[in-house]
């Protein structure tokens, strides 16, 4: 009888835990609906309960760089790898929240790493090629930008009409205008509204004619 009781009183407990993590808000799913401030929240609890848990240290620094707190991103990224250093998702959103700060090499150093240590499945991939061709515009490295944002859509070409707009963009800088039309146009598949895929179309379009 009492072996019965303390069994039945481990499996009272291993059931209540269960249920109240069934029961636990979800940072991931809360990041993903843009709800970005209780994301922060729930990881930062997370984190003080186990610092160690590299899920919810990415998941924080994803919703801070979402909610634009780049500065307290670009910390909280670089606390989390002295944990571990390979975790590739921290890698990636350091690299992000480096370049929202206008940390142009450093930005790129990560995302270089990032895609370095990932396979070709890995999830950011396409975003971190997006970013580095933004980099290179900002350093007027056209030809780098092309390479860059032409690898982006290869990874995610349904990504959006925006992606393709920068991709012609850096191509018409470039004085590549078949090229750039070509990336316009793909652009204006996805969205035929697209203002600055519009424009660049048009401005290419005077210098083929």
């Amino acid at each position: 009888m009492k072996k019965l009781v303390i069994v039945s009183f481990i499996l009272s407990t291993i059931l209540s835990a269960a249920f109240a993590q069934a029961g636990k808000p979800d940072a991931l799913k809360l990041y993903r609906e843009g709800n970005y401030k209780d994301a922060i929240a729930i990881c930062e609890e997370e984190i003080t309960t186990n610092p160690s848990n590299m899920d919810s240290h990415a998941v924080l620094c994803w919703s801070l760089v979402a909610n634009k707190q780049y500065n307290e991103a670009e910390q909280r990224a670089t606390e989390a790898r002295k944990i571990n250093q390979y975790d590739i998702r921290l890698m990636e959103v350091l690299g992000e929240a480096k370049y929202y700060l206008g940390k142009n090499n450093e930005a790129l150093a990560m995302f270089q790493r990032y895609i370095a240590s990932s396979s070709e499945s890995a999830a950011r991939i396409g975003t971190a090629y997006y970013y580095m061709g933004e980099i290179y515009i900002r350093q007027a490295k056209y030809e780098h930008a092309d390479i860059s944002f032409t690898t982006a859509v290869r990874f995610e070409p349904a990504h959006s009409a925006h992606w393709w707009t920068r991709l012609g963009y850096s191509r018409e800088m470039n004085g590549d205008w078949q090229n750039a039309i070509a990336a316009y146009d793909k652009a204006l598949a996805l969205n035929s509204s697209h203002y600055d895929a519009i424009r660049g179309k048009n401005n290419c379009k005077t210098h083929i004619q």
